[in-house]
């Protein structure tokens, strides 16, 4: 496994050397991670990432390379790098499981340790976080546009580098995805890898229906063949039911498919379905691709477009439309003389002011529908009940506020121990029980909130108790 510890933001290894020299190095801590507007202008995001971010705090150590690297740029001094060479995370981190939906400004991650281990961990968690969260996230809005078709995630070639192809496949399948194109997704995480033939593939026979024969006579039991090379309607598709009558019935095969990569889906796939049909071809899928996303495939499917399932590419696997999650690590509080004093950013753009303090995050559903109905943020001091009234108060404008009754509600909570004094404790599930666990949580989200256009605002609001405490720290820098 490659030694990844170096990717990280020069300043984090900077201001660390500040906290060792004046003798911070063991004041303890807290970070949250968050974001704070949902991609798409969505009404949620799946989160993704964190075994990638496991495997990345279990690795975490420099190395001899590493070290001279650090003496070379004349920035440290020999005691750090002292230092440095025997690290070893010895903290805490909370997290989300992963695909679970989530929020706005609610933490993903909750990290607590040392000053410097928690410093220095910033750019490495945000890298999984972030680029998993984002294809997870555009996965599920696609998954849901395509109303039960399968997806068929088809972006390696398009993605950023090796890594974004990888581990973006892996996001996608969190987020619903059948399947890959990337091979190596499919080895590394055991997840079904899929694919068939490119245009290349038909040109280099000398005729379509030649190519078609072959492919059958290889692959009789799972052909799917791609129409549009040359004429999709006029050649590709006479071609593709010729091959399956020659070759794949006398065996006693069916062919399971035909692609198209091009032209009007709508009017070419109502055409091929038509044509299929009269020839005792009614289980024979229709398969598109060609620069989907959630908004052109829900608009196929609104036109009656005969599709059963759609490869979708560069627009899932870069996030084409929002590339860029922008989840931020925050220092929230500081451990002295026995407790934790809060700490908070103020801004001028409310949007920046944070949450402060030592906090914990709970799922409010209905006891009734089981459904999702709110997430609160409490100081982790705090023990609420289910067995009392409950308010929860906006961020910011404490009159938007909403009581939950007692007996009406439960509470689930969301941030579940990863490491404890360094230590993993956390099972890891693997990747079909994290995708099945999604589809499952996913389903407690109100429609509302999962809309394209103008979705609800989910609430993630804070208790009294918190609520208080923010303004009050914001009114003493007032007062400053």
């Amino acid at each position: 496994m490659r030694n990844l510890t170096l990717v990280m933001d020069f300043y984090e290894l900077t201001m660390s050397q500040v906290y060792f020299n004046e003798g911070k190095m063991d004041e303890e801590v807290t970070f949250d991670l968050f974001y704070r507007k949902n991609p798409d202008n969505a009404g949620y995001a799946v989160c993704a990432g964190l075994d990638q971010a496991i495997d990345l705090v279990l690795n975490f150590s420099f190395t001899a390379d590493d070290i001279n690297y650090l003496r070379s740029t004349n920035c440290f001094n020999e005691a750090f790098l002292e230092y440095l060479s025997n690290f070893k995370f010895k903290g805490d981190i909370y997290a989300i499981p992963e695909g679970t939906p989530v929020f706005p400004y609610e933490p993903i991650v909750r990290v607590k340790g040392n000053i410097i281990e928690a410093q220095l961990l910033e750019t490495g968690l945000l890298l999984c976080i972030n680029h998993e969260t984002m294809i997870a996230s555009k996965a599920r809005r696609i998954v849901t546009a395509a109303d039960g078709r399968a997806i068929m995630e088809f972006g390696a070639r398009r993605s950023h580098n090796f890594d974004a192809a990888i581990y973006g496949a892996r996001a996608a399948y969190i987020g619903g995805v059948a399947g890959t194109a990337t091979a190596y997704a499919g080895k590394l995480f055991n997840m079904p890898a899929l694919g068939t033939m490119a245009h290349s593939f038909v040109q280099s026979f000398d005729s379509e229906l030649e190519a078609f024969k072959a492919y059958c006579n290889t692959y009789p039991n799972s052909a799917t063949l791609l129409l549009d090379t040359y004429d999709t309607l006029h050649s590709g598709l006479p071609n593709a039911i010729r091959a399956a009558k020659e070759v794949l019935e006398p065996q006693g095969y069916r062919l399971k498919g035909v692609r198209i990569d091009s032209g009007d889906m709508a009017y070419l796939s109502k055409q091929i379905r038509k044509e299929l049909d009269a020839n005792g071809m009614e289980d024979c899928n229709i398969v598109i691709s060609n620069s989907l996303d959630e908004y052109l495939i829900e608009s196929l499917l609104a036109q009656g477009a005969k599709i059963d399932s759609m490869g979708v590419g560069e627009n899932l696997i870069c996030s084409k439309s929002s590339p860029v999650f922008g989840g931020v690590y925050k220092l929230s509080s500081i451990y002295k003389d026995g407790k934790f004093i809060p700490k908070i950013k103020r801004s001028e753009n409310i949007e920046k002011i944070t949450n402060p303090g030592y906090k914990d995050l709970y799922r409010i559903y209905d006891r009734e529908s089981k459904m999702a109905l709110a997430d609160v943020m409490a100081l982790h001091e705090e023990k609420l009940s289910e067995d009392q009234d409950l308010t929860i108060y906006h961020q910011m404008n404490t009159w938007k506020n909403k009581t939950f009754k007692a007996g009406s509600y439960y509470l689930e909570p969301l941030l579940l121990p990863i490491f404890i004094e360094g230590k993993l404790v956390y099972k890891r599930p693997n990747l079909v029980e994290i995708r099945e666990f999604s589809e499952k949580a996913f389903k407690t989200i109100w429609e509302e909130v999962k809309r394209f256009a103008y979705p609800q605002t989910y609430y993630v609001d804070l208790t009294k108790k918190l609520s208080d405490l923010k303004h009050k720290l914001l009114l003493e820098i007032e007062e400053e």
